[in-house]
């Protein structure tokens, strides 16, 4: 393993004025600045505290995975040498006023090889083992009920949820709370949040820090506090990934204002006598597998050099740019537009069908796109046009619009603006978690059905029936399933290949386009990440939507079909575990199919629409709603 670097802890963006008067053996803000350059195998010692804890098991996180490593474990030098550290990280339990002496004699160096291992180049870690760790209060010692994980900054040597919340504002490069001039959390900007609090006195630093402390123990899972709670557990044991722990340390800054706004409402500045066990705080999910969840889509949907759809795939513009919103679950929260959205109530009954979960999804959104010249008059101007807002609680969605880009859909802006009541409503019901159905109601009174048809149906492309004021208007079902075939000899080696199709019947529109006949699904069905891993990309679906032809520019039959395109295996943007993420896709004329078996035609001559889409880690979105 290669040697962390640990981020610098400056006096600047940590250490802040009004310490109070304390006599510690430790500088008052928890750092050591006597020069000892370590040399000599002294114990590295500090204190683990929400109040002391006696008991927490602590480690010196050498490899940077927030997780205790045992030996062997090899250290890259910055000469580029290797050492091995036959007893892993140096750890120790903590003893009575949460003092731990830690033996780093392993991090002393042969010369020949390189200069000692400078433990304060590297964060402290504990973890509290609930019944085990035992916190001293002003009633005795007190068994910590729930698990928790802190650190502390390199170099820092008192380890409190406060030098948690500090180390990982350091890391999301937010900086300490004194350029925070306002809001709940400039209730820490004159406070020092590496010192050893309860030798100082400092109540107002207790109170908060044993409500953070709260809050991280809510969001441990389960499963870990079990283990750590077990009766041969010592602390050792691993559990969280790095990105878990990372996950965990970001919903923490995350959180920490609204922490501490409700300690300072009960506290009405009488900090010693708040009743932190008593607090209501903020319940908090944190999806810690670090899923990659799309959060943008560019859509292209206007001509550049002629009037009328479909155009050149590379005279098409851009008309419309999506966000979408998440919780720290990874539950979709919202998606808005700027430019003109296309909710789409079969894509919505699928999100339902996860509970709003994006990354339950496997292939995630599939496209859609309005084909208005609306969309790209209201792309011009700055700000947000269009959005969905999610209320999973009371099982309701929102669509609100500023645009008259859905006009020929019959749903009408109320006003110029967002806000006030939506433009539409859907709301649905579930039996045993499976969705019955889901009803969208305009404002104008207008109401469409949709009831899944699941008999054949794949999680990527189920079945479903639409009806209007009860009369059934579209209807997608399956009189059987995927039928497989292996790649023809000339496309075995393309990135794309149809190795699956469904048939399928499409109903509704009578009298449909002559050219509309026959209609299949083609799928990829190749392995792409193993045999574990889904295996079902949608390449292509086709549909019907004669509404569109009311659009001026919009030429064609009304009969349409959506060509997909995924990365290529162990190319840029192929996620191993999460192999049927789609890249693009194009919205094109309906076309009859090829052959099973053949490398698939994914980028048309000519399209109505192109739809590139955007994804980051969940930990990498919710750092950026940081900044």
């Amino acid at each position: 393993m290669k040697r962390l670097i640990g981020l610098p802890v400056t006096a600047v963006s940590l250490i802040l004025a009004g310490c109070g008067e304390e006599s510690d053996q430790l500088p008052v803000d928890g750092r050591d600045f006597d020069g000892v350059e370590y040399s000599e195998p002294a114990p590295y010692t500090g204190k683990v505290i929400d109040g002391y804890l006696k008991n927490a098991r602590v480690w010196l996180d050498m490899d940077g995975d927030s997780q205790f490593t045992p030996g062997p474990l090899v250290i890259e030098l910055d000469n580029g040498r290797e050492v091995t550290l036959a007893s892993g990280e140096p750890t120790a339990m903590s003893g009575a006023g949460g003092r731990f002496a830690m033996d780093i004699s392993e991090l002393v160096l042969d010369p020949s090889v390189g200069p000692d291992l400078d433990p304060r180049d590297y964060a402290l870690h504990a973890v509290a083992l609930p019944g085990k760790t035992l916190e001293e209060t002003r009633n005795g010692e007190v068994p910590v009920v729930s698990a928790y994980l802190m650190s502390a900054p390199p170099g820092v040597r008192n380890i409190t949820p406060l030098t948690t919340l500090a180390r990982y504002r350091g890391i999301v490069g937010l900086g300490a709370f004194l350029q925070t001039p306002s809001g709940a959390a400039a209730s820490l900007a004159d406070l020092n949040l590496v010192r050893d609090y309860i030798l100082a006195q400092d109540e107002r630093s207790h109170a908060y820090a044993r409500a953070l402390a709260r809050f991280m123990a809510s969001q441990i899972p389960s499963a870990y506090n079990d283990l750590l709670a077990a009766g041969d557990s010592d602390g050792t044991e691993r559990f969280l990934s790095r990105e878990a722990a990372f996950l965990l340390g970001v919903s923490l800054v995350q959180n920490a204002a609204d922490v501490i706004a409700v300690v300072d409402d009960v506290a009405q500045g009488d900090f010693a006598n708040v009743d932190v066990d008593a607090l209501v705080l903020p319940e908090v999910d944190v999806e810690l597998s670090d899923p990659v969840l799309l959060t943008s889509q560019k859509v292209y949907a206007e001509p550049s050099n002629q009037d009328s759809l479909p155009a050149n795939r590379s005279g098409l513009q851009i008309s419309a740019e999506l966000a979408f919103a998440y919780s720290e679950s990874g539950r979709l929260l919202s998606v808005s537009a700027n430019g003109c959205l296309s909710p789409s109530m079969p894509e919505l009954a699928r999100l339902i069908g996860v509970n709003g979960y994006m990354a339950d999804l496997e292939t995630q959104w599939l496209p859609s796109a309005a084909l208005s010249e609306q969309s790209r008059l209201n792309f011009d101007e700055e700000g947000t046009d269009e959005r969905l807002v999610f209320d999973w609680g009371n099982r309701r969605i929102h669509f609100e619009t500023s645009t008259t880009c859905h006009e020929h859909r019959g749903i009408a802006a109320d006003s110029t603006e967002l806000g006030g009541p939506p433009e539409v409503t859907y709301s649905w019901t579930t039996d045993s978690g499976d969705l019955v159905e889901l009803v969208a109601e305009t404002s104008g009174g207008a109401r469409r059905t949709l009831v899944p048809e699941t008999d054949n149906s794949s999680s990527v492309f189920p079945g479903y029936r639409i009806s209007e004021q009860g009369v059934e208007v579209e209807a997608v079902t399956f009189s059987a399933g995927i039928d497989s075939c292996a790649p023809q000899q000339e496309a075995v080696d393309a990135s794309q290949v149809v190795t699956g199709v469904q048939a399928y019947q499409f109903s509704g529109y009578d009298p449909q386009p002559a050219g509309f006949t026959d209609p299949v699904l083609e799928f990829d069905r190749r392995e792409f990440s193993g045999p574990e891993q889904p295996n079902l990309r949608l390449l292509r679906y086709g549909f019907l939507d004669p509404d569109l032809l009311q659009l001026p520019r919009v030429t064609g039959d009304g009969s349409f079909e959506w060509a997909i395109n995924y990365p290529a295996a162990d190319g840029p943007g192929f996620v191993a575990e999460q192999p049927n993420l789609i890249r693009d896709a194009y919205l094109k004329n309906y076309n009859s199919s090829g052959e099973c078996g053949r490398e698939f035609e994914g980028v048309p001559n000519s399209a109505y629409a192109k739809v590139e889409f955007g994804y980051q880690r969940l930990s990498e979105y919710l750092v950026g709603l940081l900044d």
